[in-house]
């Protein structure tokens, strides 16, 4: 008590997280059974549920919960987080994060992990197979067989060997589509902000106009961000080729669906197919409506891009891997949310985790108290961002308990826990 004095700290001053015991997770959305499986083998309490909770809800169910694990339905606003004093991490089991606030994730000493590279193939491959359903016009022909009629005609059909494919995002899902639509004899143009690389005979095009006007298909792989919200509009479609067809399962705000359905029934673009919409059901429902449905060559799904058990299961394991790094060694590699920082276990010490405001003079303030204490560190490290600074310390058993505690209660500690 009298060191916890000298550093200006009360008795009721803000305590360490308890990560001690059974650490309570929380799974929404039908998260895939790997996750489950792996965190409840860390004799963690494990609770899925198959749906979406609305943010007053979700601000409700984090009390005392100290993992979160969420899909792309779940939104997690500053206000759901402002109470969940136990959060140490959020898991988006998906590619997209842009439903969690994640500057007040980060301020509230909450990293954000998702799985960037686990569903690349599954969607990718359902792309590829769109590309040959719409020029094919697939879908008409067979529900044309369902309703009794038999039409069989070629106007209209080609084959894909010999046409341009135009990736708009050449990231993972961008980049490995390209190499399968080559396979096939596709010519392959991409258009991304940033200068990437091209794989196999992938060339690059300086601008997206330039792109439109090349490509018999093009395909959307952008984040949900200001600048590629409803990228897609009127003057976008009129700029590609007639005939030529959109895909688009990256995020439902990049395309203006009114001005897609115009373009279609004027017959200058020859087909769609639409994962993703600007407004979706939280859960399984028949009450759906988009103004592309009744569009023939439109290929309408509900955001299953990803929605394959081999990506789910990648996914599951993925995000729960990076969770436990996090939780067993505050391993931060992978978060978006966060500084990147991970140092191998040093045998015989505890670690301590903080996080902390970045401001000026906190490792100054921290090891003064590791001093006081004398306290031997056997290894530090520091990363900051604009916002937070996170600080790895594994340092002597006998106090690490003490020098916790004191680093919890300074004015600048936003979470500070121990790793044993």
């Amino acid at each position: 008590m009298e060191q916890r004095q000298a550093h200006g700290l009360a008795d009721d001053a803000r305590r360490p997280v308890n990560n001690q015991g059974p650490l309570r997770v929380l799974l929404l959305e039908n998260i895939h059974a790997s996750a489950q499986e792996m965190l409840a083998a860390e004799g963690f309490q494990v609770e899925r549920t198959s749906s979406a909770l609305k943010p007053e809800e979700l601000a409700e169910r984090l009390r005392g919960v100290h993992l979160l694990g969420i899909r792309s339905k779940t939104t997690v606003p500053e206000a759901s987080l402002k109470y969940a004093e136990d959060l140490l991490a959020i898991g988006a089991f998906c590619i997209g994060t842009n439903q969690v606030d994640l500057l007040s994730s980060s301020v509230h000493g909450v990293p954000v992990f998702n799985a960037p590279f686990s569903n690349t193939r599954s969607v990718a491959e359902m792309v590829l197979a769109e590309v040959v359903v719409l020029t094919r016009q697939l879908f008409d022909r067979s529900r044309e067989v369902h309703a009794g009629q038999w039409r069989k005609v070629a106007t209209g059909s080609h084959e894909v060997r010999g046409k341009t494919l135009g990736i708009i995002g050449y990231g993972h899902i961008g980049s490995q589509l390209g190499v399968l639509a080559e396979s096939l004899g596709m010519r392959v143009l991409y258009y991304d902000v940033m200068t990437k690389l091209p794989l196999g005979n992938s060339r690059s095009v300086p601008t997206l106009n330039g792109l439109l006007a090349e490509s018999d298909f093009v395909t959307l792989h952008v984040p949900a961000m200001a600048s590629t919200h409803m990228m897609m509009g009127a003057e976008q479609f009129q700029a590609m080729k007639p005939g030529a067809c959109l895909i688009n399962a990256s995020r439902g705000t990049v395309v203006d669906i009114p001005a897609l359905a115009r373009a279609l029934r004027a017959k200058h673009l020859g087909g769609a197919a639409v994962d993703v919409y600007p407004e979706e059901p939280e859960g399984n429902s028949d009450g759906f409506i988009t103004e592309l449905q009744g569009i023939p060559n439109v290929v309408l799904t509900p955001h299953i891009g990803g929605s394959t058990e081999e990506a789910q299961a990648s996914i599951g394991k993925e995000v729960a891997t990076s969770l436990l790094k996090f939780v067993k060694g505050g391993a931060t590699t992978g978060a978006v949310n966060f500084p990147n920082v991970e140092a191998p276990i040093n045998p015989g010490t505890h670690r301590i985790i903080n996080v902390h405001r970045n401001t000026p003079g906190v490792l100054r303030d921290i090891n003064r108290i590791v001093s006081d204490f004398n306290a031997n560190i056997h290894a530090q490290v520091l990363s900051t961002d604009a916002n937070v600074g996170y600080l790895v310390m594994d340092l002597d058993q006998d106090v690490s308990q003490q020098v916790c505690e004191a680093i919890a209660g300074l004015e600048t500690d936003i979470k500070t826990r121990i790793v044993s």
